[in-house]
């Protein structure tokens, strides 16, 4: 096991973007929060408030053919990877203009456009899919790299092993992303784990693997590439565990009394975002007055989705039963 660490320089440009980013995926979370007690979201609500970098940092390392695969808390992997903000706020608010028609919420974003195959709800449920994925494109000659993100609880689930297993035995070309948060919705990992190092269960499948501070960008970018390009390489699978932690409850309707409050406290010392400023105004790559620049057009771009999403349209009722069953297609 490996555990990377950078110094790489980057330019004025790609730091703006990066940071842009993050502050799009925390406000838009933050205001996601804020509609949900207003009843305007309805269902289950997973954030992703503290675990940005992770997100922004692997998503850097994919081109535009790979495959991305997620869980529930998809949102900000769904922003890093291009999905319209508008398009996402509209979903969450049931409306015809999301980015599944309305039908799937905040748990089942879904843009084949992009690449981006889910918001899946079910813990573990998706990384038998991905490993499909995977093979699939390495027998059509593909040289796309499938992404699997996954949470630590997961990584106790059966799919968890039978993927990594056939991954192997198969040479699937999948990075199995594990954004390791201690918590497996309300459950410490000690409580779950036997192994609590869980980069240590992929060399016992012969996967090559790597750790990384889930809380730096660059880290995760430089961890992120590095996996990428070995999967590219190899055609083998790769496993990344990035340790990161969520600042807000598992959902919405978490009590969170499962962890001190002065731990997240203490976490929120790591913040991805005023690490990455700090870091970018130290090496003069942007300024105060632009930090605020964007920051306000953040602001924007989120105000923009939820008059987007408010502005929607609801399905018609006689509309109910489409998709059940496939359409008739004319010869």
């Amino acid at each position: 096991m490996k555990k990377t660490k950078t110094s790489k320089r980057i330019s004025k440009e790609e730091g703006k973007r990066l940071l842009h980013q993050m502050q799009l995926i925390r406000r838009f979370e933050e205001k996601s929060a804020e509609v949900y007690t207003e009843t305007k979201i309805r269902g289950f609500l997973h954030l992703y408030v503290g675990e940005e970098a992770v997100a922004v940092g692997v998503i850097q390392a994919l081109m535009e053919e790979d495959y991305i695969l997620s869980t529930y808390r998809e949102h900000g992997h769904a922003l890093a990877r291009g999905m319209d903000p508008g398009a996402i706020m509209a979903e969450m608010y049931g409306k015809v203009e999301g980015c599944a028609m309305g039908r799937g919420g905040s748990m089942h974003l879904f843009d084949k456009n992009i690449h981006f195959f889910g918001g899946n709800a079910i813990v573990g449920g998706h990384l038998p899919m991905a490993v499909g994925m995977a093979l699939a494109s390495k027998k059509q000659g593909k040289k796309n790299v499938t992404c699997c993100f996954f949470g630590e609880g997961a990584a106790a689930e059966g799919e968890f092993h039978e993927s990594m297993n056939l991954a192997a035995l198969w040479g699937a070309p999948v990075l199995f992303l594990c954004e390791n948060n201690l918590y497996a919705m309300g459950t410490a990992l000690k409580y779950t784990h036997s192994e609590q190092q869980l980069e240590k269960k992929g060399p016992t499948y012969g996967i090559e693997t790597a750790t990384v501070n889930g809380m730096d960008l660059l880290e995760v970018m430089a961890a992120a590439q590095k996996a990428v390009d070995y999967i590219r390489k190899t055609g083998k699978p790769y496993f990344l565990v990035c340790y990161t932690y969520r600042f807000r409850a598992h959902s919405m309707f978490d009590a969170e009394l499962y962890r001190d409050k002065a731990e997240v406290e203490e976490w929120k010392k790591q913040d991805p975002i005023p690490q990455f400023k700090k870091y970018l105004l130290e090496a003069q790559l942007i300024t105060e007055k632009e930090i605020a620049s964007l920051e306000s057009a953040v602001e924007k771009e989120v105000a923009e989705a939820v008059d987007f999403a408010e502005n929607g349209t609801w399905e018609p009722v006689e509309d109910l039963y489409r998709f059940v069953y496939s359409e008739k297609q004319e010869p």
